[in-house]
Parts: C-alpha cells; structure tokens; sequence
C-alpha cells in the first residue's frame, strides 16, 4: 500500500517508518519539523516527505494515498496543559479535517493514534476494555476522545477510520523523548545514579513499546476491514500493567549502582488505570507485545551509554516542552508553534 505516515519525524514516526517499509508499504511522511533535529546517535533514514503543519496540509498529499497513519500531534499532558487552544487546533481539529480530505481524496483505511489516557481515573480494580466509559483528565486526553467522535460520523462503505488506543509509549528511538515515564526514569538514573519518583508509586500505567505500536499499526493496515472498521483498539500488552513504583523498581534494577527514591512531594496522580488488550489480539491475531518494561530498561541504558546521553541534551534536546520554549527563544518556532 501506499501510506502517509504524519509525524513520521517524531519519536513513534521514526521507529513506525521503516517497520511499514519492511512490511512492503510505499511510505511518504508529512511532519513539520519540530522535532526533526532531536536525534540521538546517527541520523534516522527518513521516508520523503511533506514538510508542513498539520493546521496547513492541502489535498495535494493525498494523490496516490492508499492509507494514512496519523500520529502527528502535541504529544503529551504537560504540553496539553500549557497550550490547550493549540492542543485542540493541532489534535483535534487539524486532524478531523486531515480525515475530511483524506476520505475526499478517496483515502479507504485512517488509522488514528489514539491513547489509552482516554479511560482517564477509571477507578476499581478491574482492567478497562475498549467498551469503558472515556473520562479524560488532560487537555490531550480529551482532544483524543473529540477526534474518535468525529472520525466516526465519517465512517461508511467507503472510509475505515481505526482508532489505536496505544499504552504509554516506551523505548528507544532515534528521535528520542525523555519525557515519557520509562525513558525518563532509566535518563535520570543513568545520569544521576538516582532513580526519582515524585508521585507516591501507586498510579497503574499501561507501557507499550515503540515497536510494538508500529507492529499494531502494520497488522491495522491490512486487517480485515469487518475486523477492524470504526474500531477502537488498545495496544499493549496486560503483562504490562504496571504501577509506577514496580517501573522505578525495574529501572534500578537495569541501573547499575543506582538507588530508588519515592518521595510522594508530587501528591497522588488522578490519572490510573489498567488496561485489557483482548481485542486487537482477536482483531488481529499476528499480534503481540513482546516487548517488557524490564527489557525495554535494559535497551534504554544500554543506547544511552552507546550514544553518549548527556545532562543538557535530556533536559532540553528530549523533553518535549523545554524543547519549543528553547526554540520560541531562538525565534525559530512562532507564538502558535508553527517553525
């Protein structure tokens, strides 16, 4: 198939591009760049592309578009929160009407990078399914729920819109995020020796690997379209349900020498839930998330050493928000985060 892959400069973009090449797929990316210089170790062989913001994309893309997989986005809750107007310009309404012209151009399959924060405070001890009522807590989360409602009054004979529930991302990129639990807790305790958790441990948090997404995604593209059409899938794996306090634990257990702090200064955070997977397994039984949080641990440090990590670069080069106020200041990006 021929696919447009959006945000294929980001973190999930850079590791999905070549697993959607390996699986035959054409692949022409569209990113605006923000992230594009973000590297760690050598430069990524990105697909050709568009280099646009998504509030902008023409028709013109689409010529010769099979299927599209979106994930281009402001991509996480901190970012949401600072910027929520924006978070909603850029993930909700760019993104409807990304589907609008893809679906105009004659575009069959849209599978849209949704998020399991969409469960939100689920409460209970039971694991939450696809079918579970949606409680946001973030300007992002919320954006998410907003574009599945949308995608799906678009939905008919001729237009499939697939909503990818992905868990917390975790594991190494070559666009790398250290802003993300796993990959910030195994940064700070192999630059530090400390493996620092602010909340009190017990929020549960469903992790997923970087690869293990772009496999969901490759599987998504030629599913059935009875399987898939107009459906919401989580992608993980139960295995990795885990409570942030039982992440810090297998940090330090990938950290040599490193000791684990649970201070609690940050209080306790609203956002908890677990996660059943059952259905992209029916779906699309080619699936498995291989990939353990102790395992993606070991990768992390392993490409930090390798790649030599420094201080400055996590701080600033890999967090997501220090990395737009860095360019805001040096004038390269606007007041609405457009370069």
């Amino acid at each position: 198939m021929r696919v447009l892959l959006t945000g294929h400069q980001g973190y999930l973009g850079t590791v999905m591009a070549p697993v959607l090449r390996a699986a035959g797929h054409e692949v022409t990316g569209l990113d605006s760049g923000l992230f594009a210089d973000c590297v760690l170790g050598p430069a990524p062989d990105d697909p050709p592309g568009h280099t646009v913001d998504l509030r902008d994309v023409g028709p013109d893309v689409f010529t010769g578009i099979d299927a599209v997989a979106h994930l281009a986005a402001l991509s996480n809750d901190p970012l949401g929160s600072l910027a929520p107007q924006l978070t909603y310009d850029i993930n909700h309404h760019a993104s409807v009407r990304l589907a609008e012209l893809a679906k105009a151009a004659g575009v069959r399959r849209f599978l849209y990078a949704s998020t399991c924060s969409v469960y939100g405070a689920s409460g209970g001890d039971g694991l939450v399914n696809e079918d579970a009522p949606l409680k946001p807590v973030t300007p992002y989360a919320e954006s998410k729920v907003r574009v599945e409602e949308d995608l799906a009054k678009l939905a008919d004979d001729d237009f499939s819109p697939v909503y990818m529930r992905n868990a917390t991302a975790f594991g190494f990129s070559p666009r790398l995020r250290a802003d993300i639990v796993l990959n910030n807790l195994v940064g700070h305790a192999f630059l530090t020796g400390e493996v620092r958790v602010l909340s009190d441990g017990t929020p549960w948090r469903p992790l997923v690997h970087a690869l293990d997404i772009a496999q969901a995604f490759a599987l998504a593209l030629v599913a059935p379209r009875g399987a898939v059409h107009d459906q919401p899938f989580n992608v993980g794996t139960e295995r990795n349900n885990v409570t942030v306090a039982e992440i810090a634990r297998e940090v330090a257990g990938a950290v040599p020498g490193s000791r684990l702090t649970i201070t609690g200064e940050a209080g306790n955070d609203p956002r908890s839930y677990r996660v059943d997977f059952a259905r992209i397994r029916q779906a699309m039984p080619d699936f498995e998330a291989g990939w353990t949080v102790a395992a993606g641990a070991v990768e992390l440090v392993e490409a930090y050493q390798r790649h030599g990590l420094d201080k400055h670069a996590f701080e600033r080069r890999f967090t997501r928000l220090a990395r737009l106020a860095d360019r805001q200041g040096a004038g390269t990006v606007d007041g609405t985060l457009r370069p």
